[in-house]
């Protein structure tokens, strides 16, 4: 839980590049980052002479341990599709540390994930936020909820509309939407009057969780593709009140400056995909360097499994290839999808008081030659590749497999 990485090009991504610099680690957290750092005597070295040193990076938008690989229909759990609102569901309660998604982010440089119910529902239930090993999502858990997720388009018309209900289309699942959030409005009206009195009242999963979301305690995850359903994202938070977070945004570079203007993020990605589906036409590498370049506070995003986890940095390196900044790229899958998702106080840079969460890297992770070679979760070492193998640490601490 104690060591000093020493002798890297460290980048602490909210901070110039330091050349032959120091992080100093203890208890877990980071107490030190620069070129002159004293080491305390006892406190284990690493030398990453030749390395680059960066936080691990965070996905803002995964599924990982709720659609798990090579289980098939008994790993699914990613989308509860019997209510059109499953604000009440959580995605902490479907989540497998065993999944094998965990092995590949570690070796991806993937420290944490924002794990996100499906969008399937007009409404699919809460996110939370995880580190990417661990024995239980207890111990693996950052914070939760961390968001509510949502979806407009083609996703929940189509599950609605194979059932032949409401909603079966674009106008339904906003009237979904919209009846929801009216509902949790008389609810919490009703709960104050009833506090107000010191009266009993008879609590409502569902409308809890919305009520939060008015009240401005968590964002509103956007599944949307389309310039016009990100049109309908923001009428939507226009009517309520709430904060919205463009996921996906495919289209979202045809509304840059609208979205720059707002202040609203865009999780964008996956990147690595063919166009499966008619909103999904305008998909480009171009586009997060088209958002960056307006203003817009961006982060990329794999869908995993949509794009396998340890494929993030490779969506950044090619968007830098058509156009985006690197250090914008860089911030695209660390400080600024920390930022997004409430949890920068944690994760997202190498700064004195955040969680020791640091990779070395062979070189540039931006270089898709690049490998991640030790990554520290929280100052224990649970990655190393060497001599040719990966060597992930168990976190059952039975013996290393």
């Amino acid at each position: 839980m104690n060591f000093a990485i020493i002798s890297g090009y460290v980048v602490p991504i909210d901070g110039d590049p330091i050349d032959g610099g120091t992080v100093l680690v203890q208890d877990g957290k980071i107490t030190a980052v620069g070129r002159d750092v004293p080491v305390p005597d006892g406190i284990p070295v690493v030398d990453a002479a030749g390395g680059w040193v960066l936080p691990g990076f965070v996905e803002a938008h995964g599924h990982l341990g709720v659609h798990e690989e090579a289980e098939g229909w008994a790993g699914q759990d990613t989308n509860e599709m019997t209510d059109p609102n499953g604000a009440r569901l959580r995605a902490l309660d479907a989540i497998n540390p065993a999944d094998l998604a965990f092995a590949d982010a570690l070796s991806g440089g993937v420290t944490t994930a924002v794990i996100k119910p499906g969008s399937g529902n007009p409404i699919g239930g809460q996110t939370v936020a995880i580190k990417c090993w661990g024995r239980s999502v207890d111990e693996m858990l950052i914070k939760e909820p961390v968001s509510v997720k949502s979806a407009l388009g083609e996703n929940p018309k189509r599950v609605y509309g194979d059932q032949k209900k409401l909603p079966s289309t674009r106008q339904g699942v906003a009237a979904v939407i919209r009846d929801a959030f009216m509902k949790a409005q008389d609810y919490r009206a009703r709960r104050e009057a009833a506090d107000a009195e010191d009266k009993p009242f008879d609590r409502d999963g569902t409308l809890e969780i919305l009520a939060r979301v008015l009240d401005g305690e968590l964002p509103w995850c956007q599944h949307t593709h389309r310039a016009d359903d990100i049109a309908t994202a923001l009428r939507l938070a226009d009517e309520f009140g709430y904060r919205v977070v463009i996921n996906h945004g495919t289209e979202g570079h045809l509304l840059a400056d609208t979205l720059a203007a707002r202040n609203v993020p865009v999780i964008i990605g996956p990147l690595f995909t063919s166009r499966s589906k008619v909103e999904l036409r305008e998909r480009s590498l171009r586009n997060p360097g088209i958002l960056a370049r307006a203003g817009v506070e961006l982060a990329i995003t794999t869908d995993h499994p949509v794009v396998p986890i340890h494929f993030l940095v490779h969506q950044a390196t090619l968007a830098v290839k058509e156009g985006m900044d690197p250090a914008a790229a860089l911030r695209s899958i660390t400080l600024n999808p920390a930022r997004i998702m409430g949890i920068d106080d944690r994760v997202g840079a190498l700064r004195p008081g955040l969680d020791g969460d640091v990779v070395i890297w062979s070189g540039d992770p931006l270089d898709v030659m690049s490998r991640a070679l030790r990554v520290f979760v929280s100052g224990r070492e649970v990655y190393t590749y060497a001599n040719g193998e990966p060597v992930v640490a168990d976190p059952y601490y039975r013996e290393i497999k």
